[in-house]
């Protein structure tokens, strides 16, 4: 609600090049109580004056010299196209002006001699419009920030469950959450070299952690065997795949439809013999194409209950030597020349986990 303080400490500016007559008006103003009154004898610096001050009311006499009044209105809706502007234009000429001035964007109008009832009233009522205006504007803006916010939150407690669900499966496999971290920056960094959109990059980024998920359901007795797996076996740890798949499946959200991807299509080979539909070519989508290379990596150059950890540099020569078998070739190769990339990213990961680890494992800490 507009209160009646609010209104006579609203800003008014007139634009009246008759001194008499500017003097009349304002003084009518000052004895109705209004406290913040501005004149200008013409328009030759309005917009500015206007973009600095932000009336609340213009009163504008349509006949200035140089710049009319109608020239003024002009440059308010180019200057602030969609406002509402709170102009009362002044002429004593026929009703036709003052309809053209309606039409121009003037609110309201007053004739020549001022009548000061009519002038008071009108101004009250055209300053408590645009302040409440302004009011609903504010709201607006809050109601939308707060949408804004509120919808960030939401993103980043997707995110969140995204990544706790791939740490679910990968804390069975490893005991550590430090796999899907580097994969998934890997990811991220070599769908940037492909020139992916950053939607995405963001995208592979927040879901890539889901590609083992379906690990959750193989027996431990064959996910931390420390030999080689049977046939059968190898049977079952490949299910993995077609089972995260359903864990994902039948959701609207692009995340866990680009997960479900991730998680179907990560062990498919360029050459066709992958699994588990065997997929051939760009017939793997290039999600399942990119974490292939990013997941293969990170396995080679991690330590596993069944295997040692390669060297970087022994794991990307296993890169170079299956492109075009295992991997898709443009994608190898990019992978390949984002090396040094990979390697920062490494470090960076490992550093923080070395940095919890410390802080977890260190006699001095303690435990609740």
């Amino acid at each position: 609600m507009i209160t009646p303080e609010q209104i006579l400490n609203a800003k008014i500016l007139i634009v009246e090049d008759d001194k008499p007559s500017r003097l009349i008006l304002k003084n009518i103003l000052v004895g109705a109580g209004f406290t913040h009154i501005r004149c200008l004898p013409n328009a030759s610096r309005f917009v500015n004056i206007y973009r600095s001050y932000l009336p609340d009311l213009v009163l504008l006499d349509l006949s200035i010299p140089r710049i009319s009044g109608f020239d003024v209105m002009n440059r308010l809706q180019k200057e602030y196209p969609g406002d509402y502007l709170p102009v009362i234009v002044i002429s004593s000429d026929a009703d036709d002006i003052h309809l053209r001035a309606l039409s121009a964007g003037a609110k309201d109008f007053l004739g020549k001699p001022y009548d000061r009832a009519k002038v008071i009233l009108r101004c009250r009522n055209l300053i408590e419009t645009n302040l409440l205006h302004n009011e609903v504007k504010d709201r607006n803006k809050n109601l939308a920030r707060t949408i804004h916010e509120r919808t960030a939150e939401l993103h980043q407690s997707r995110l969140d469950v995204i990544r706790r669900l791939g740490y679910a499966a990968e804390y069975r496999d490893t005991d550590t959450g430090e796999h899907i971290i580097r994969m998934s920056r890997y990811c991220e960094a070599l769908a940037r070299a492909l020139g992916m959109s950053e939607e995405d990059c963001e995208l592979l980024l927040a879901t890539s952690p889901l590609h083992d998920v379906g690990k959750i359901a193989i027996p431990d007795s064959i996910l931390l065997k420390p030999g080689a797996l049977t046939p059968q076996e190898s049977d079952i740890m490949r299910s993995h795949a077609a089972i995260g798949a359903e864990i994902l499946s039948g959701a609207s959200s692009p995340f866990l439809k680009m997960a479900e991807t991730i998680a179907l299509t990560h062990h498919e080979r360029w050459d066709g013999k992958g699994y588990p539909k065997g997929l051939k070519g760009e017939e793997i989508p290039l999600a399942g194409r990119i974490c292939a290379v990013c997941d293969v990596f990170d396995a080679l150059t991690s330590e596993r209950p069944y295997k040692k950890a390669w060297s970087f540099d022994a794991a990307i020569k296993e890169i170079k030597r299956v492109s075009g078998t295992h991997f898709d070739p443009k994608v190898a190769e990019a992978f390949v020349r984002i090396f040094p990339q990979i390697k920062a990213i490494s470090r960076d990961v490992n550093a923080q986990d070395l940095r919890i680890s410390k802080r977890v494992h260190s006699p001095h800490s303690k435990i609740l």
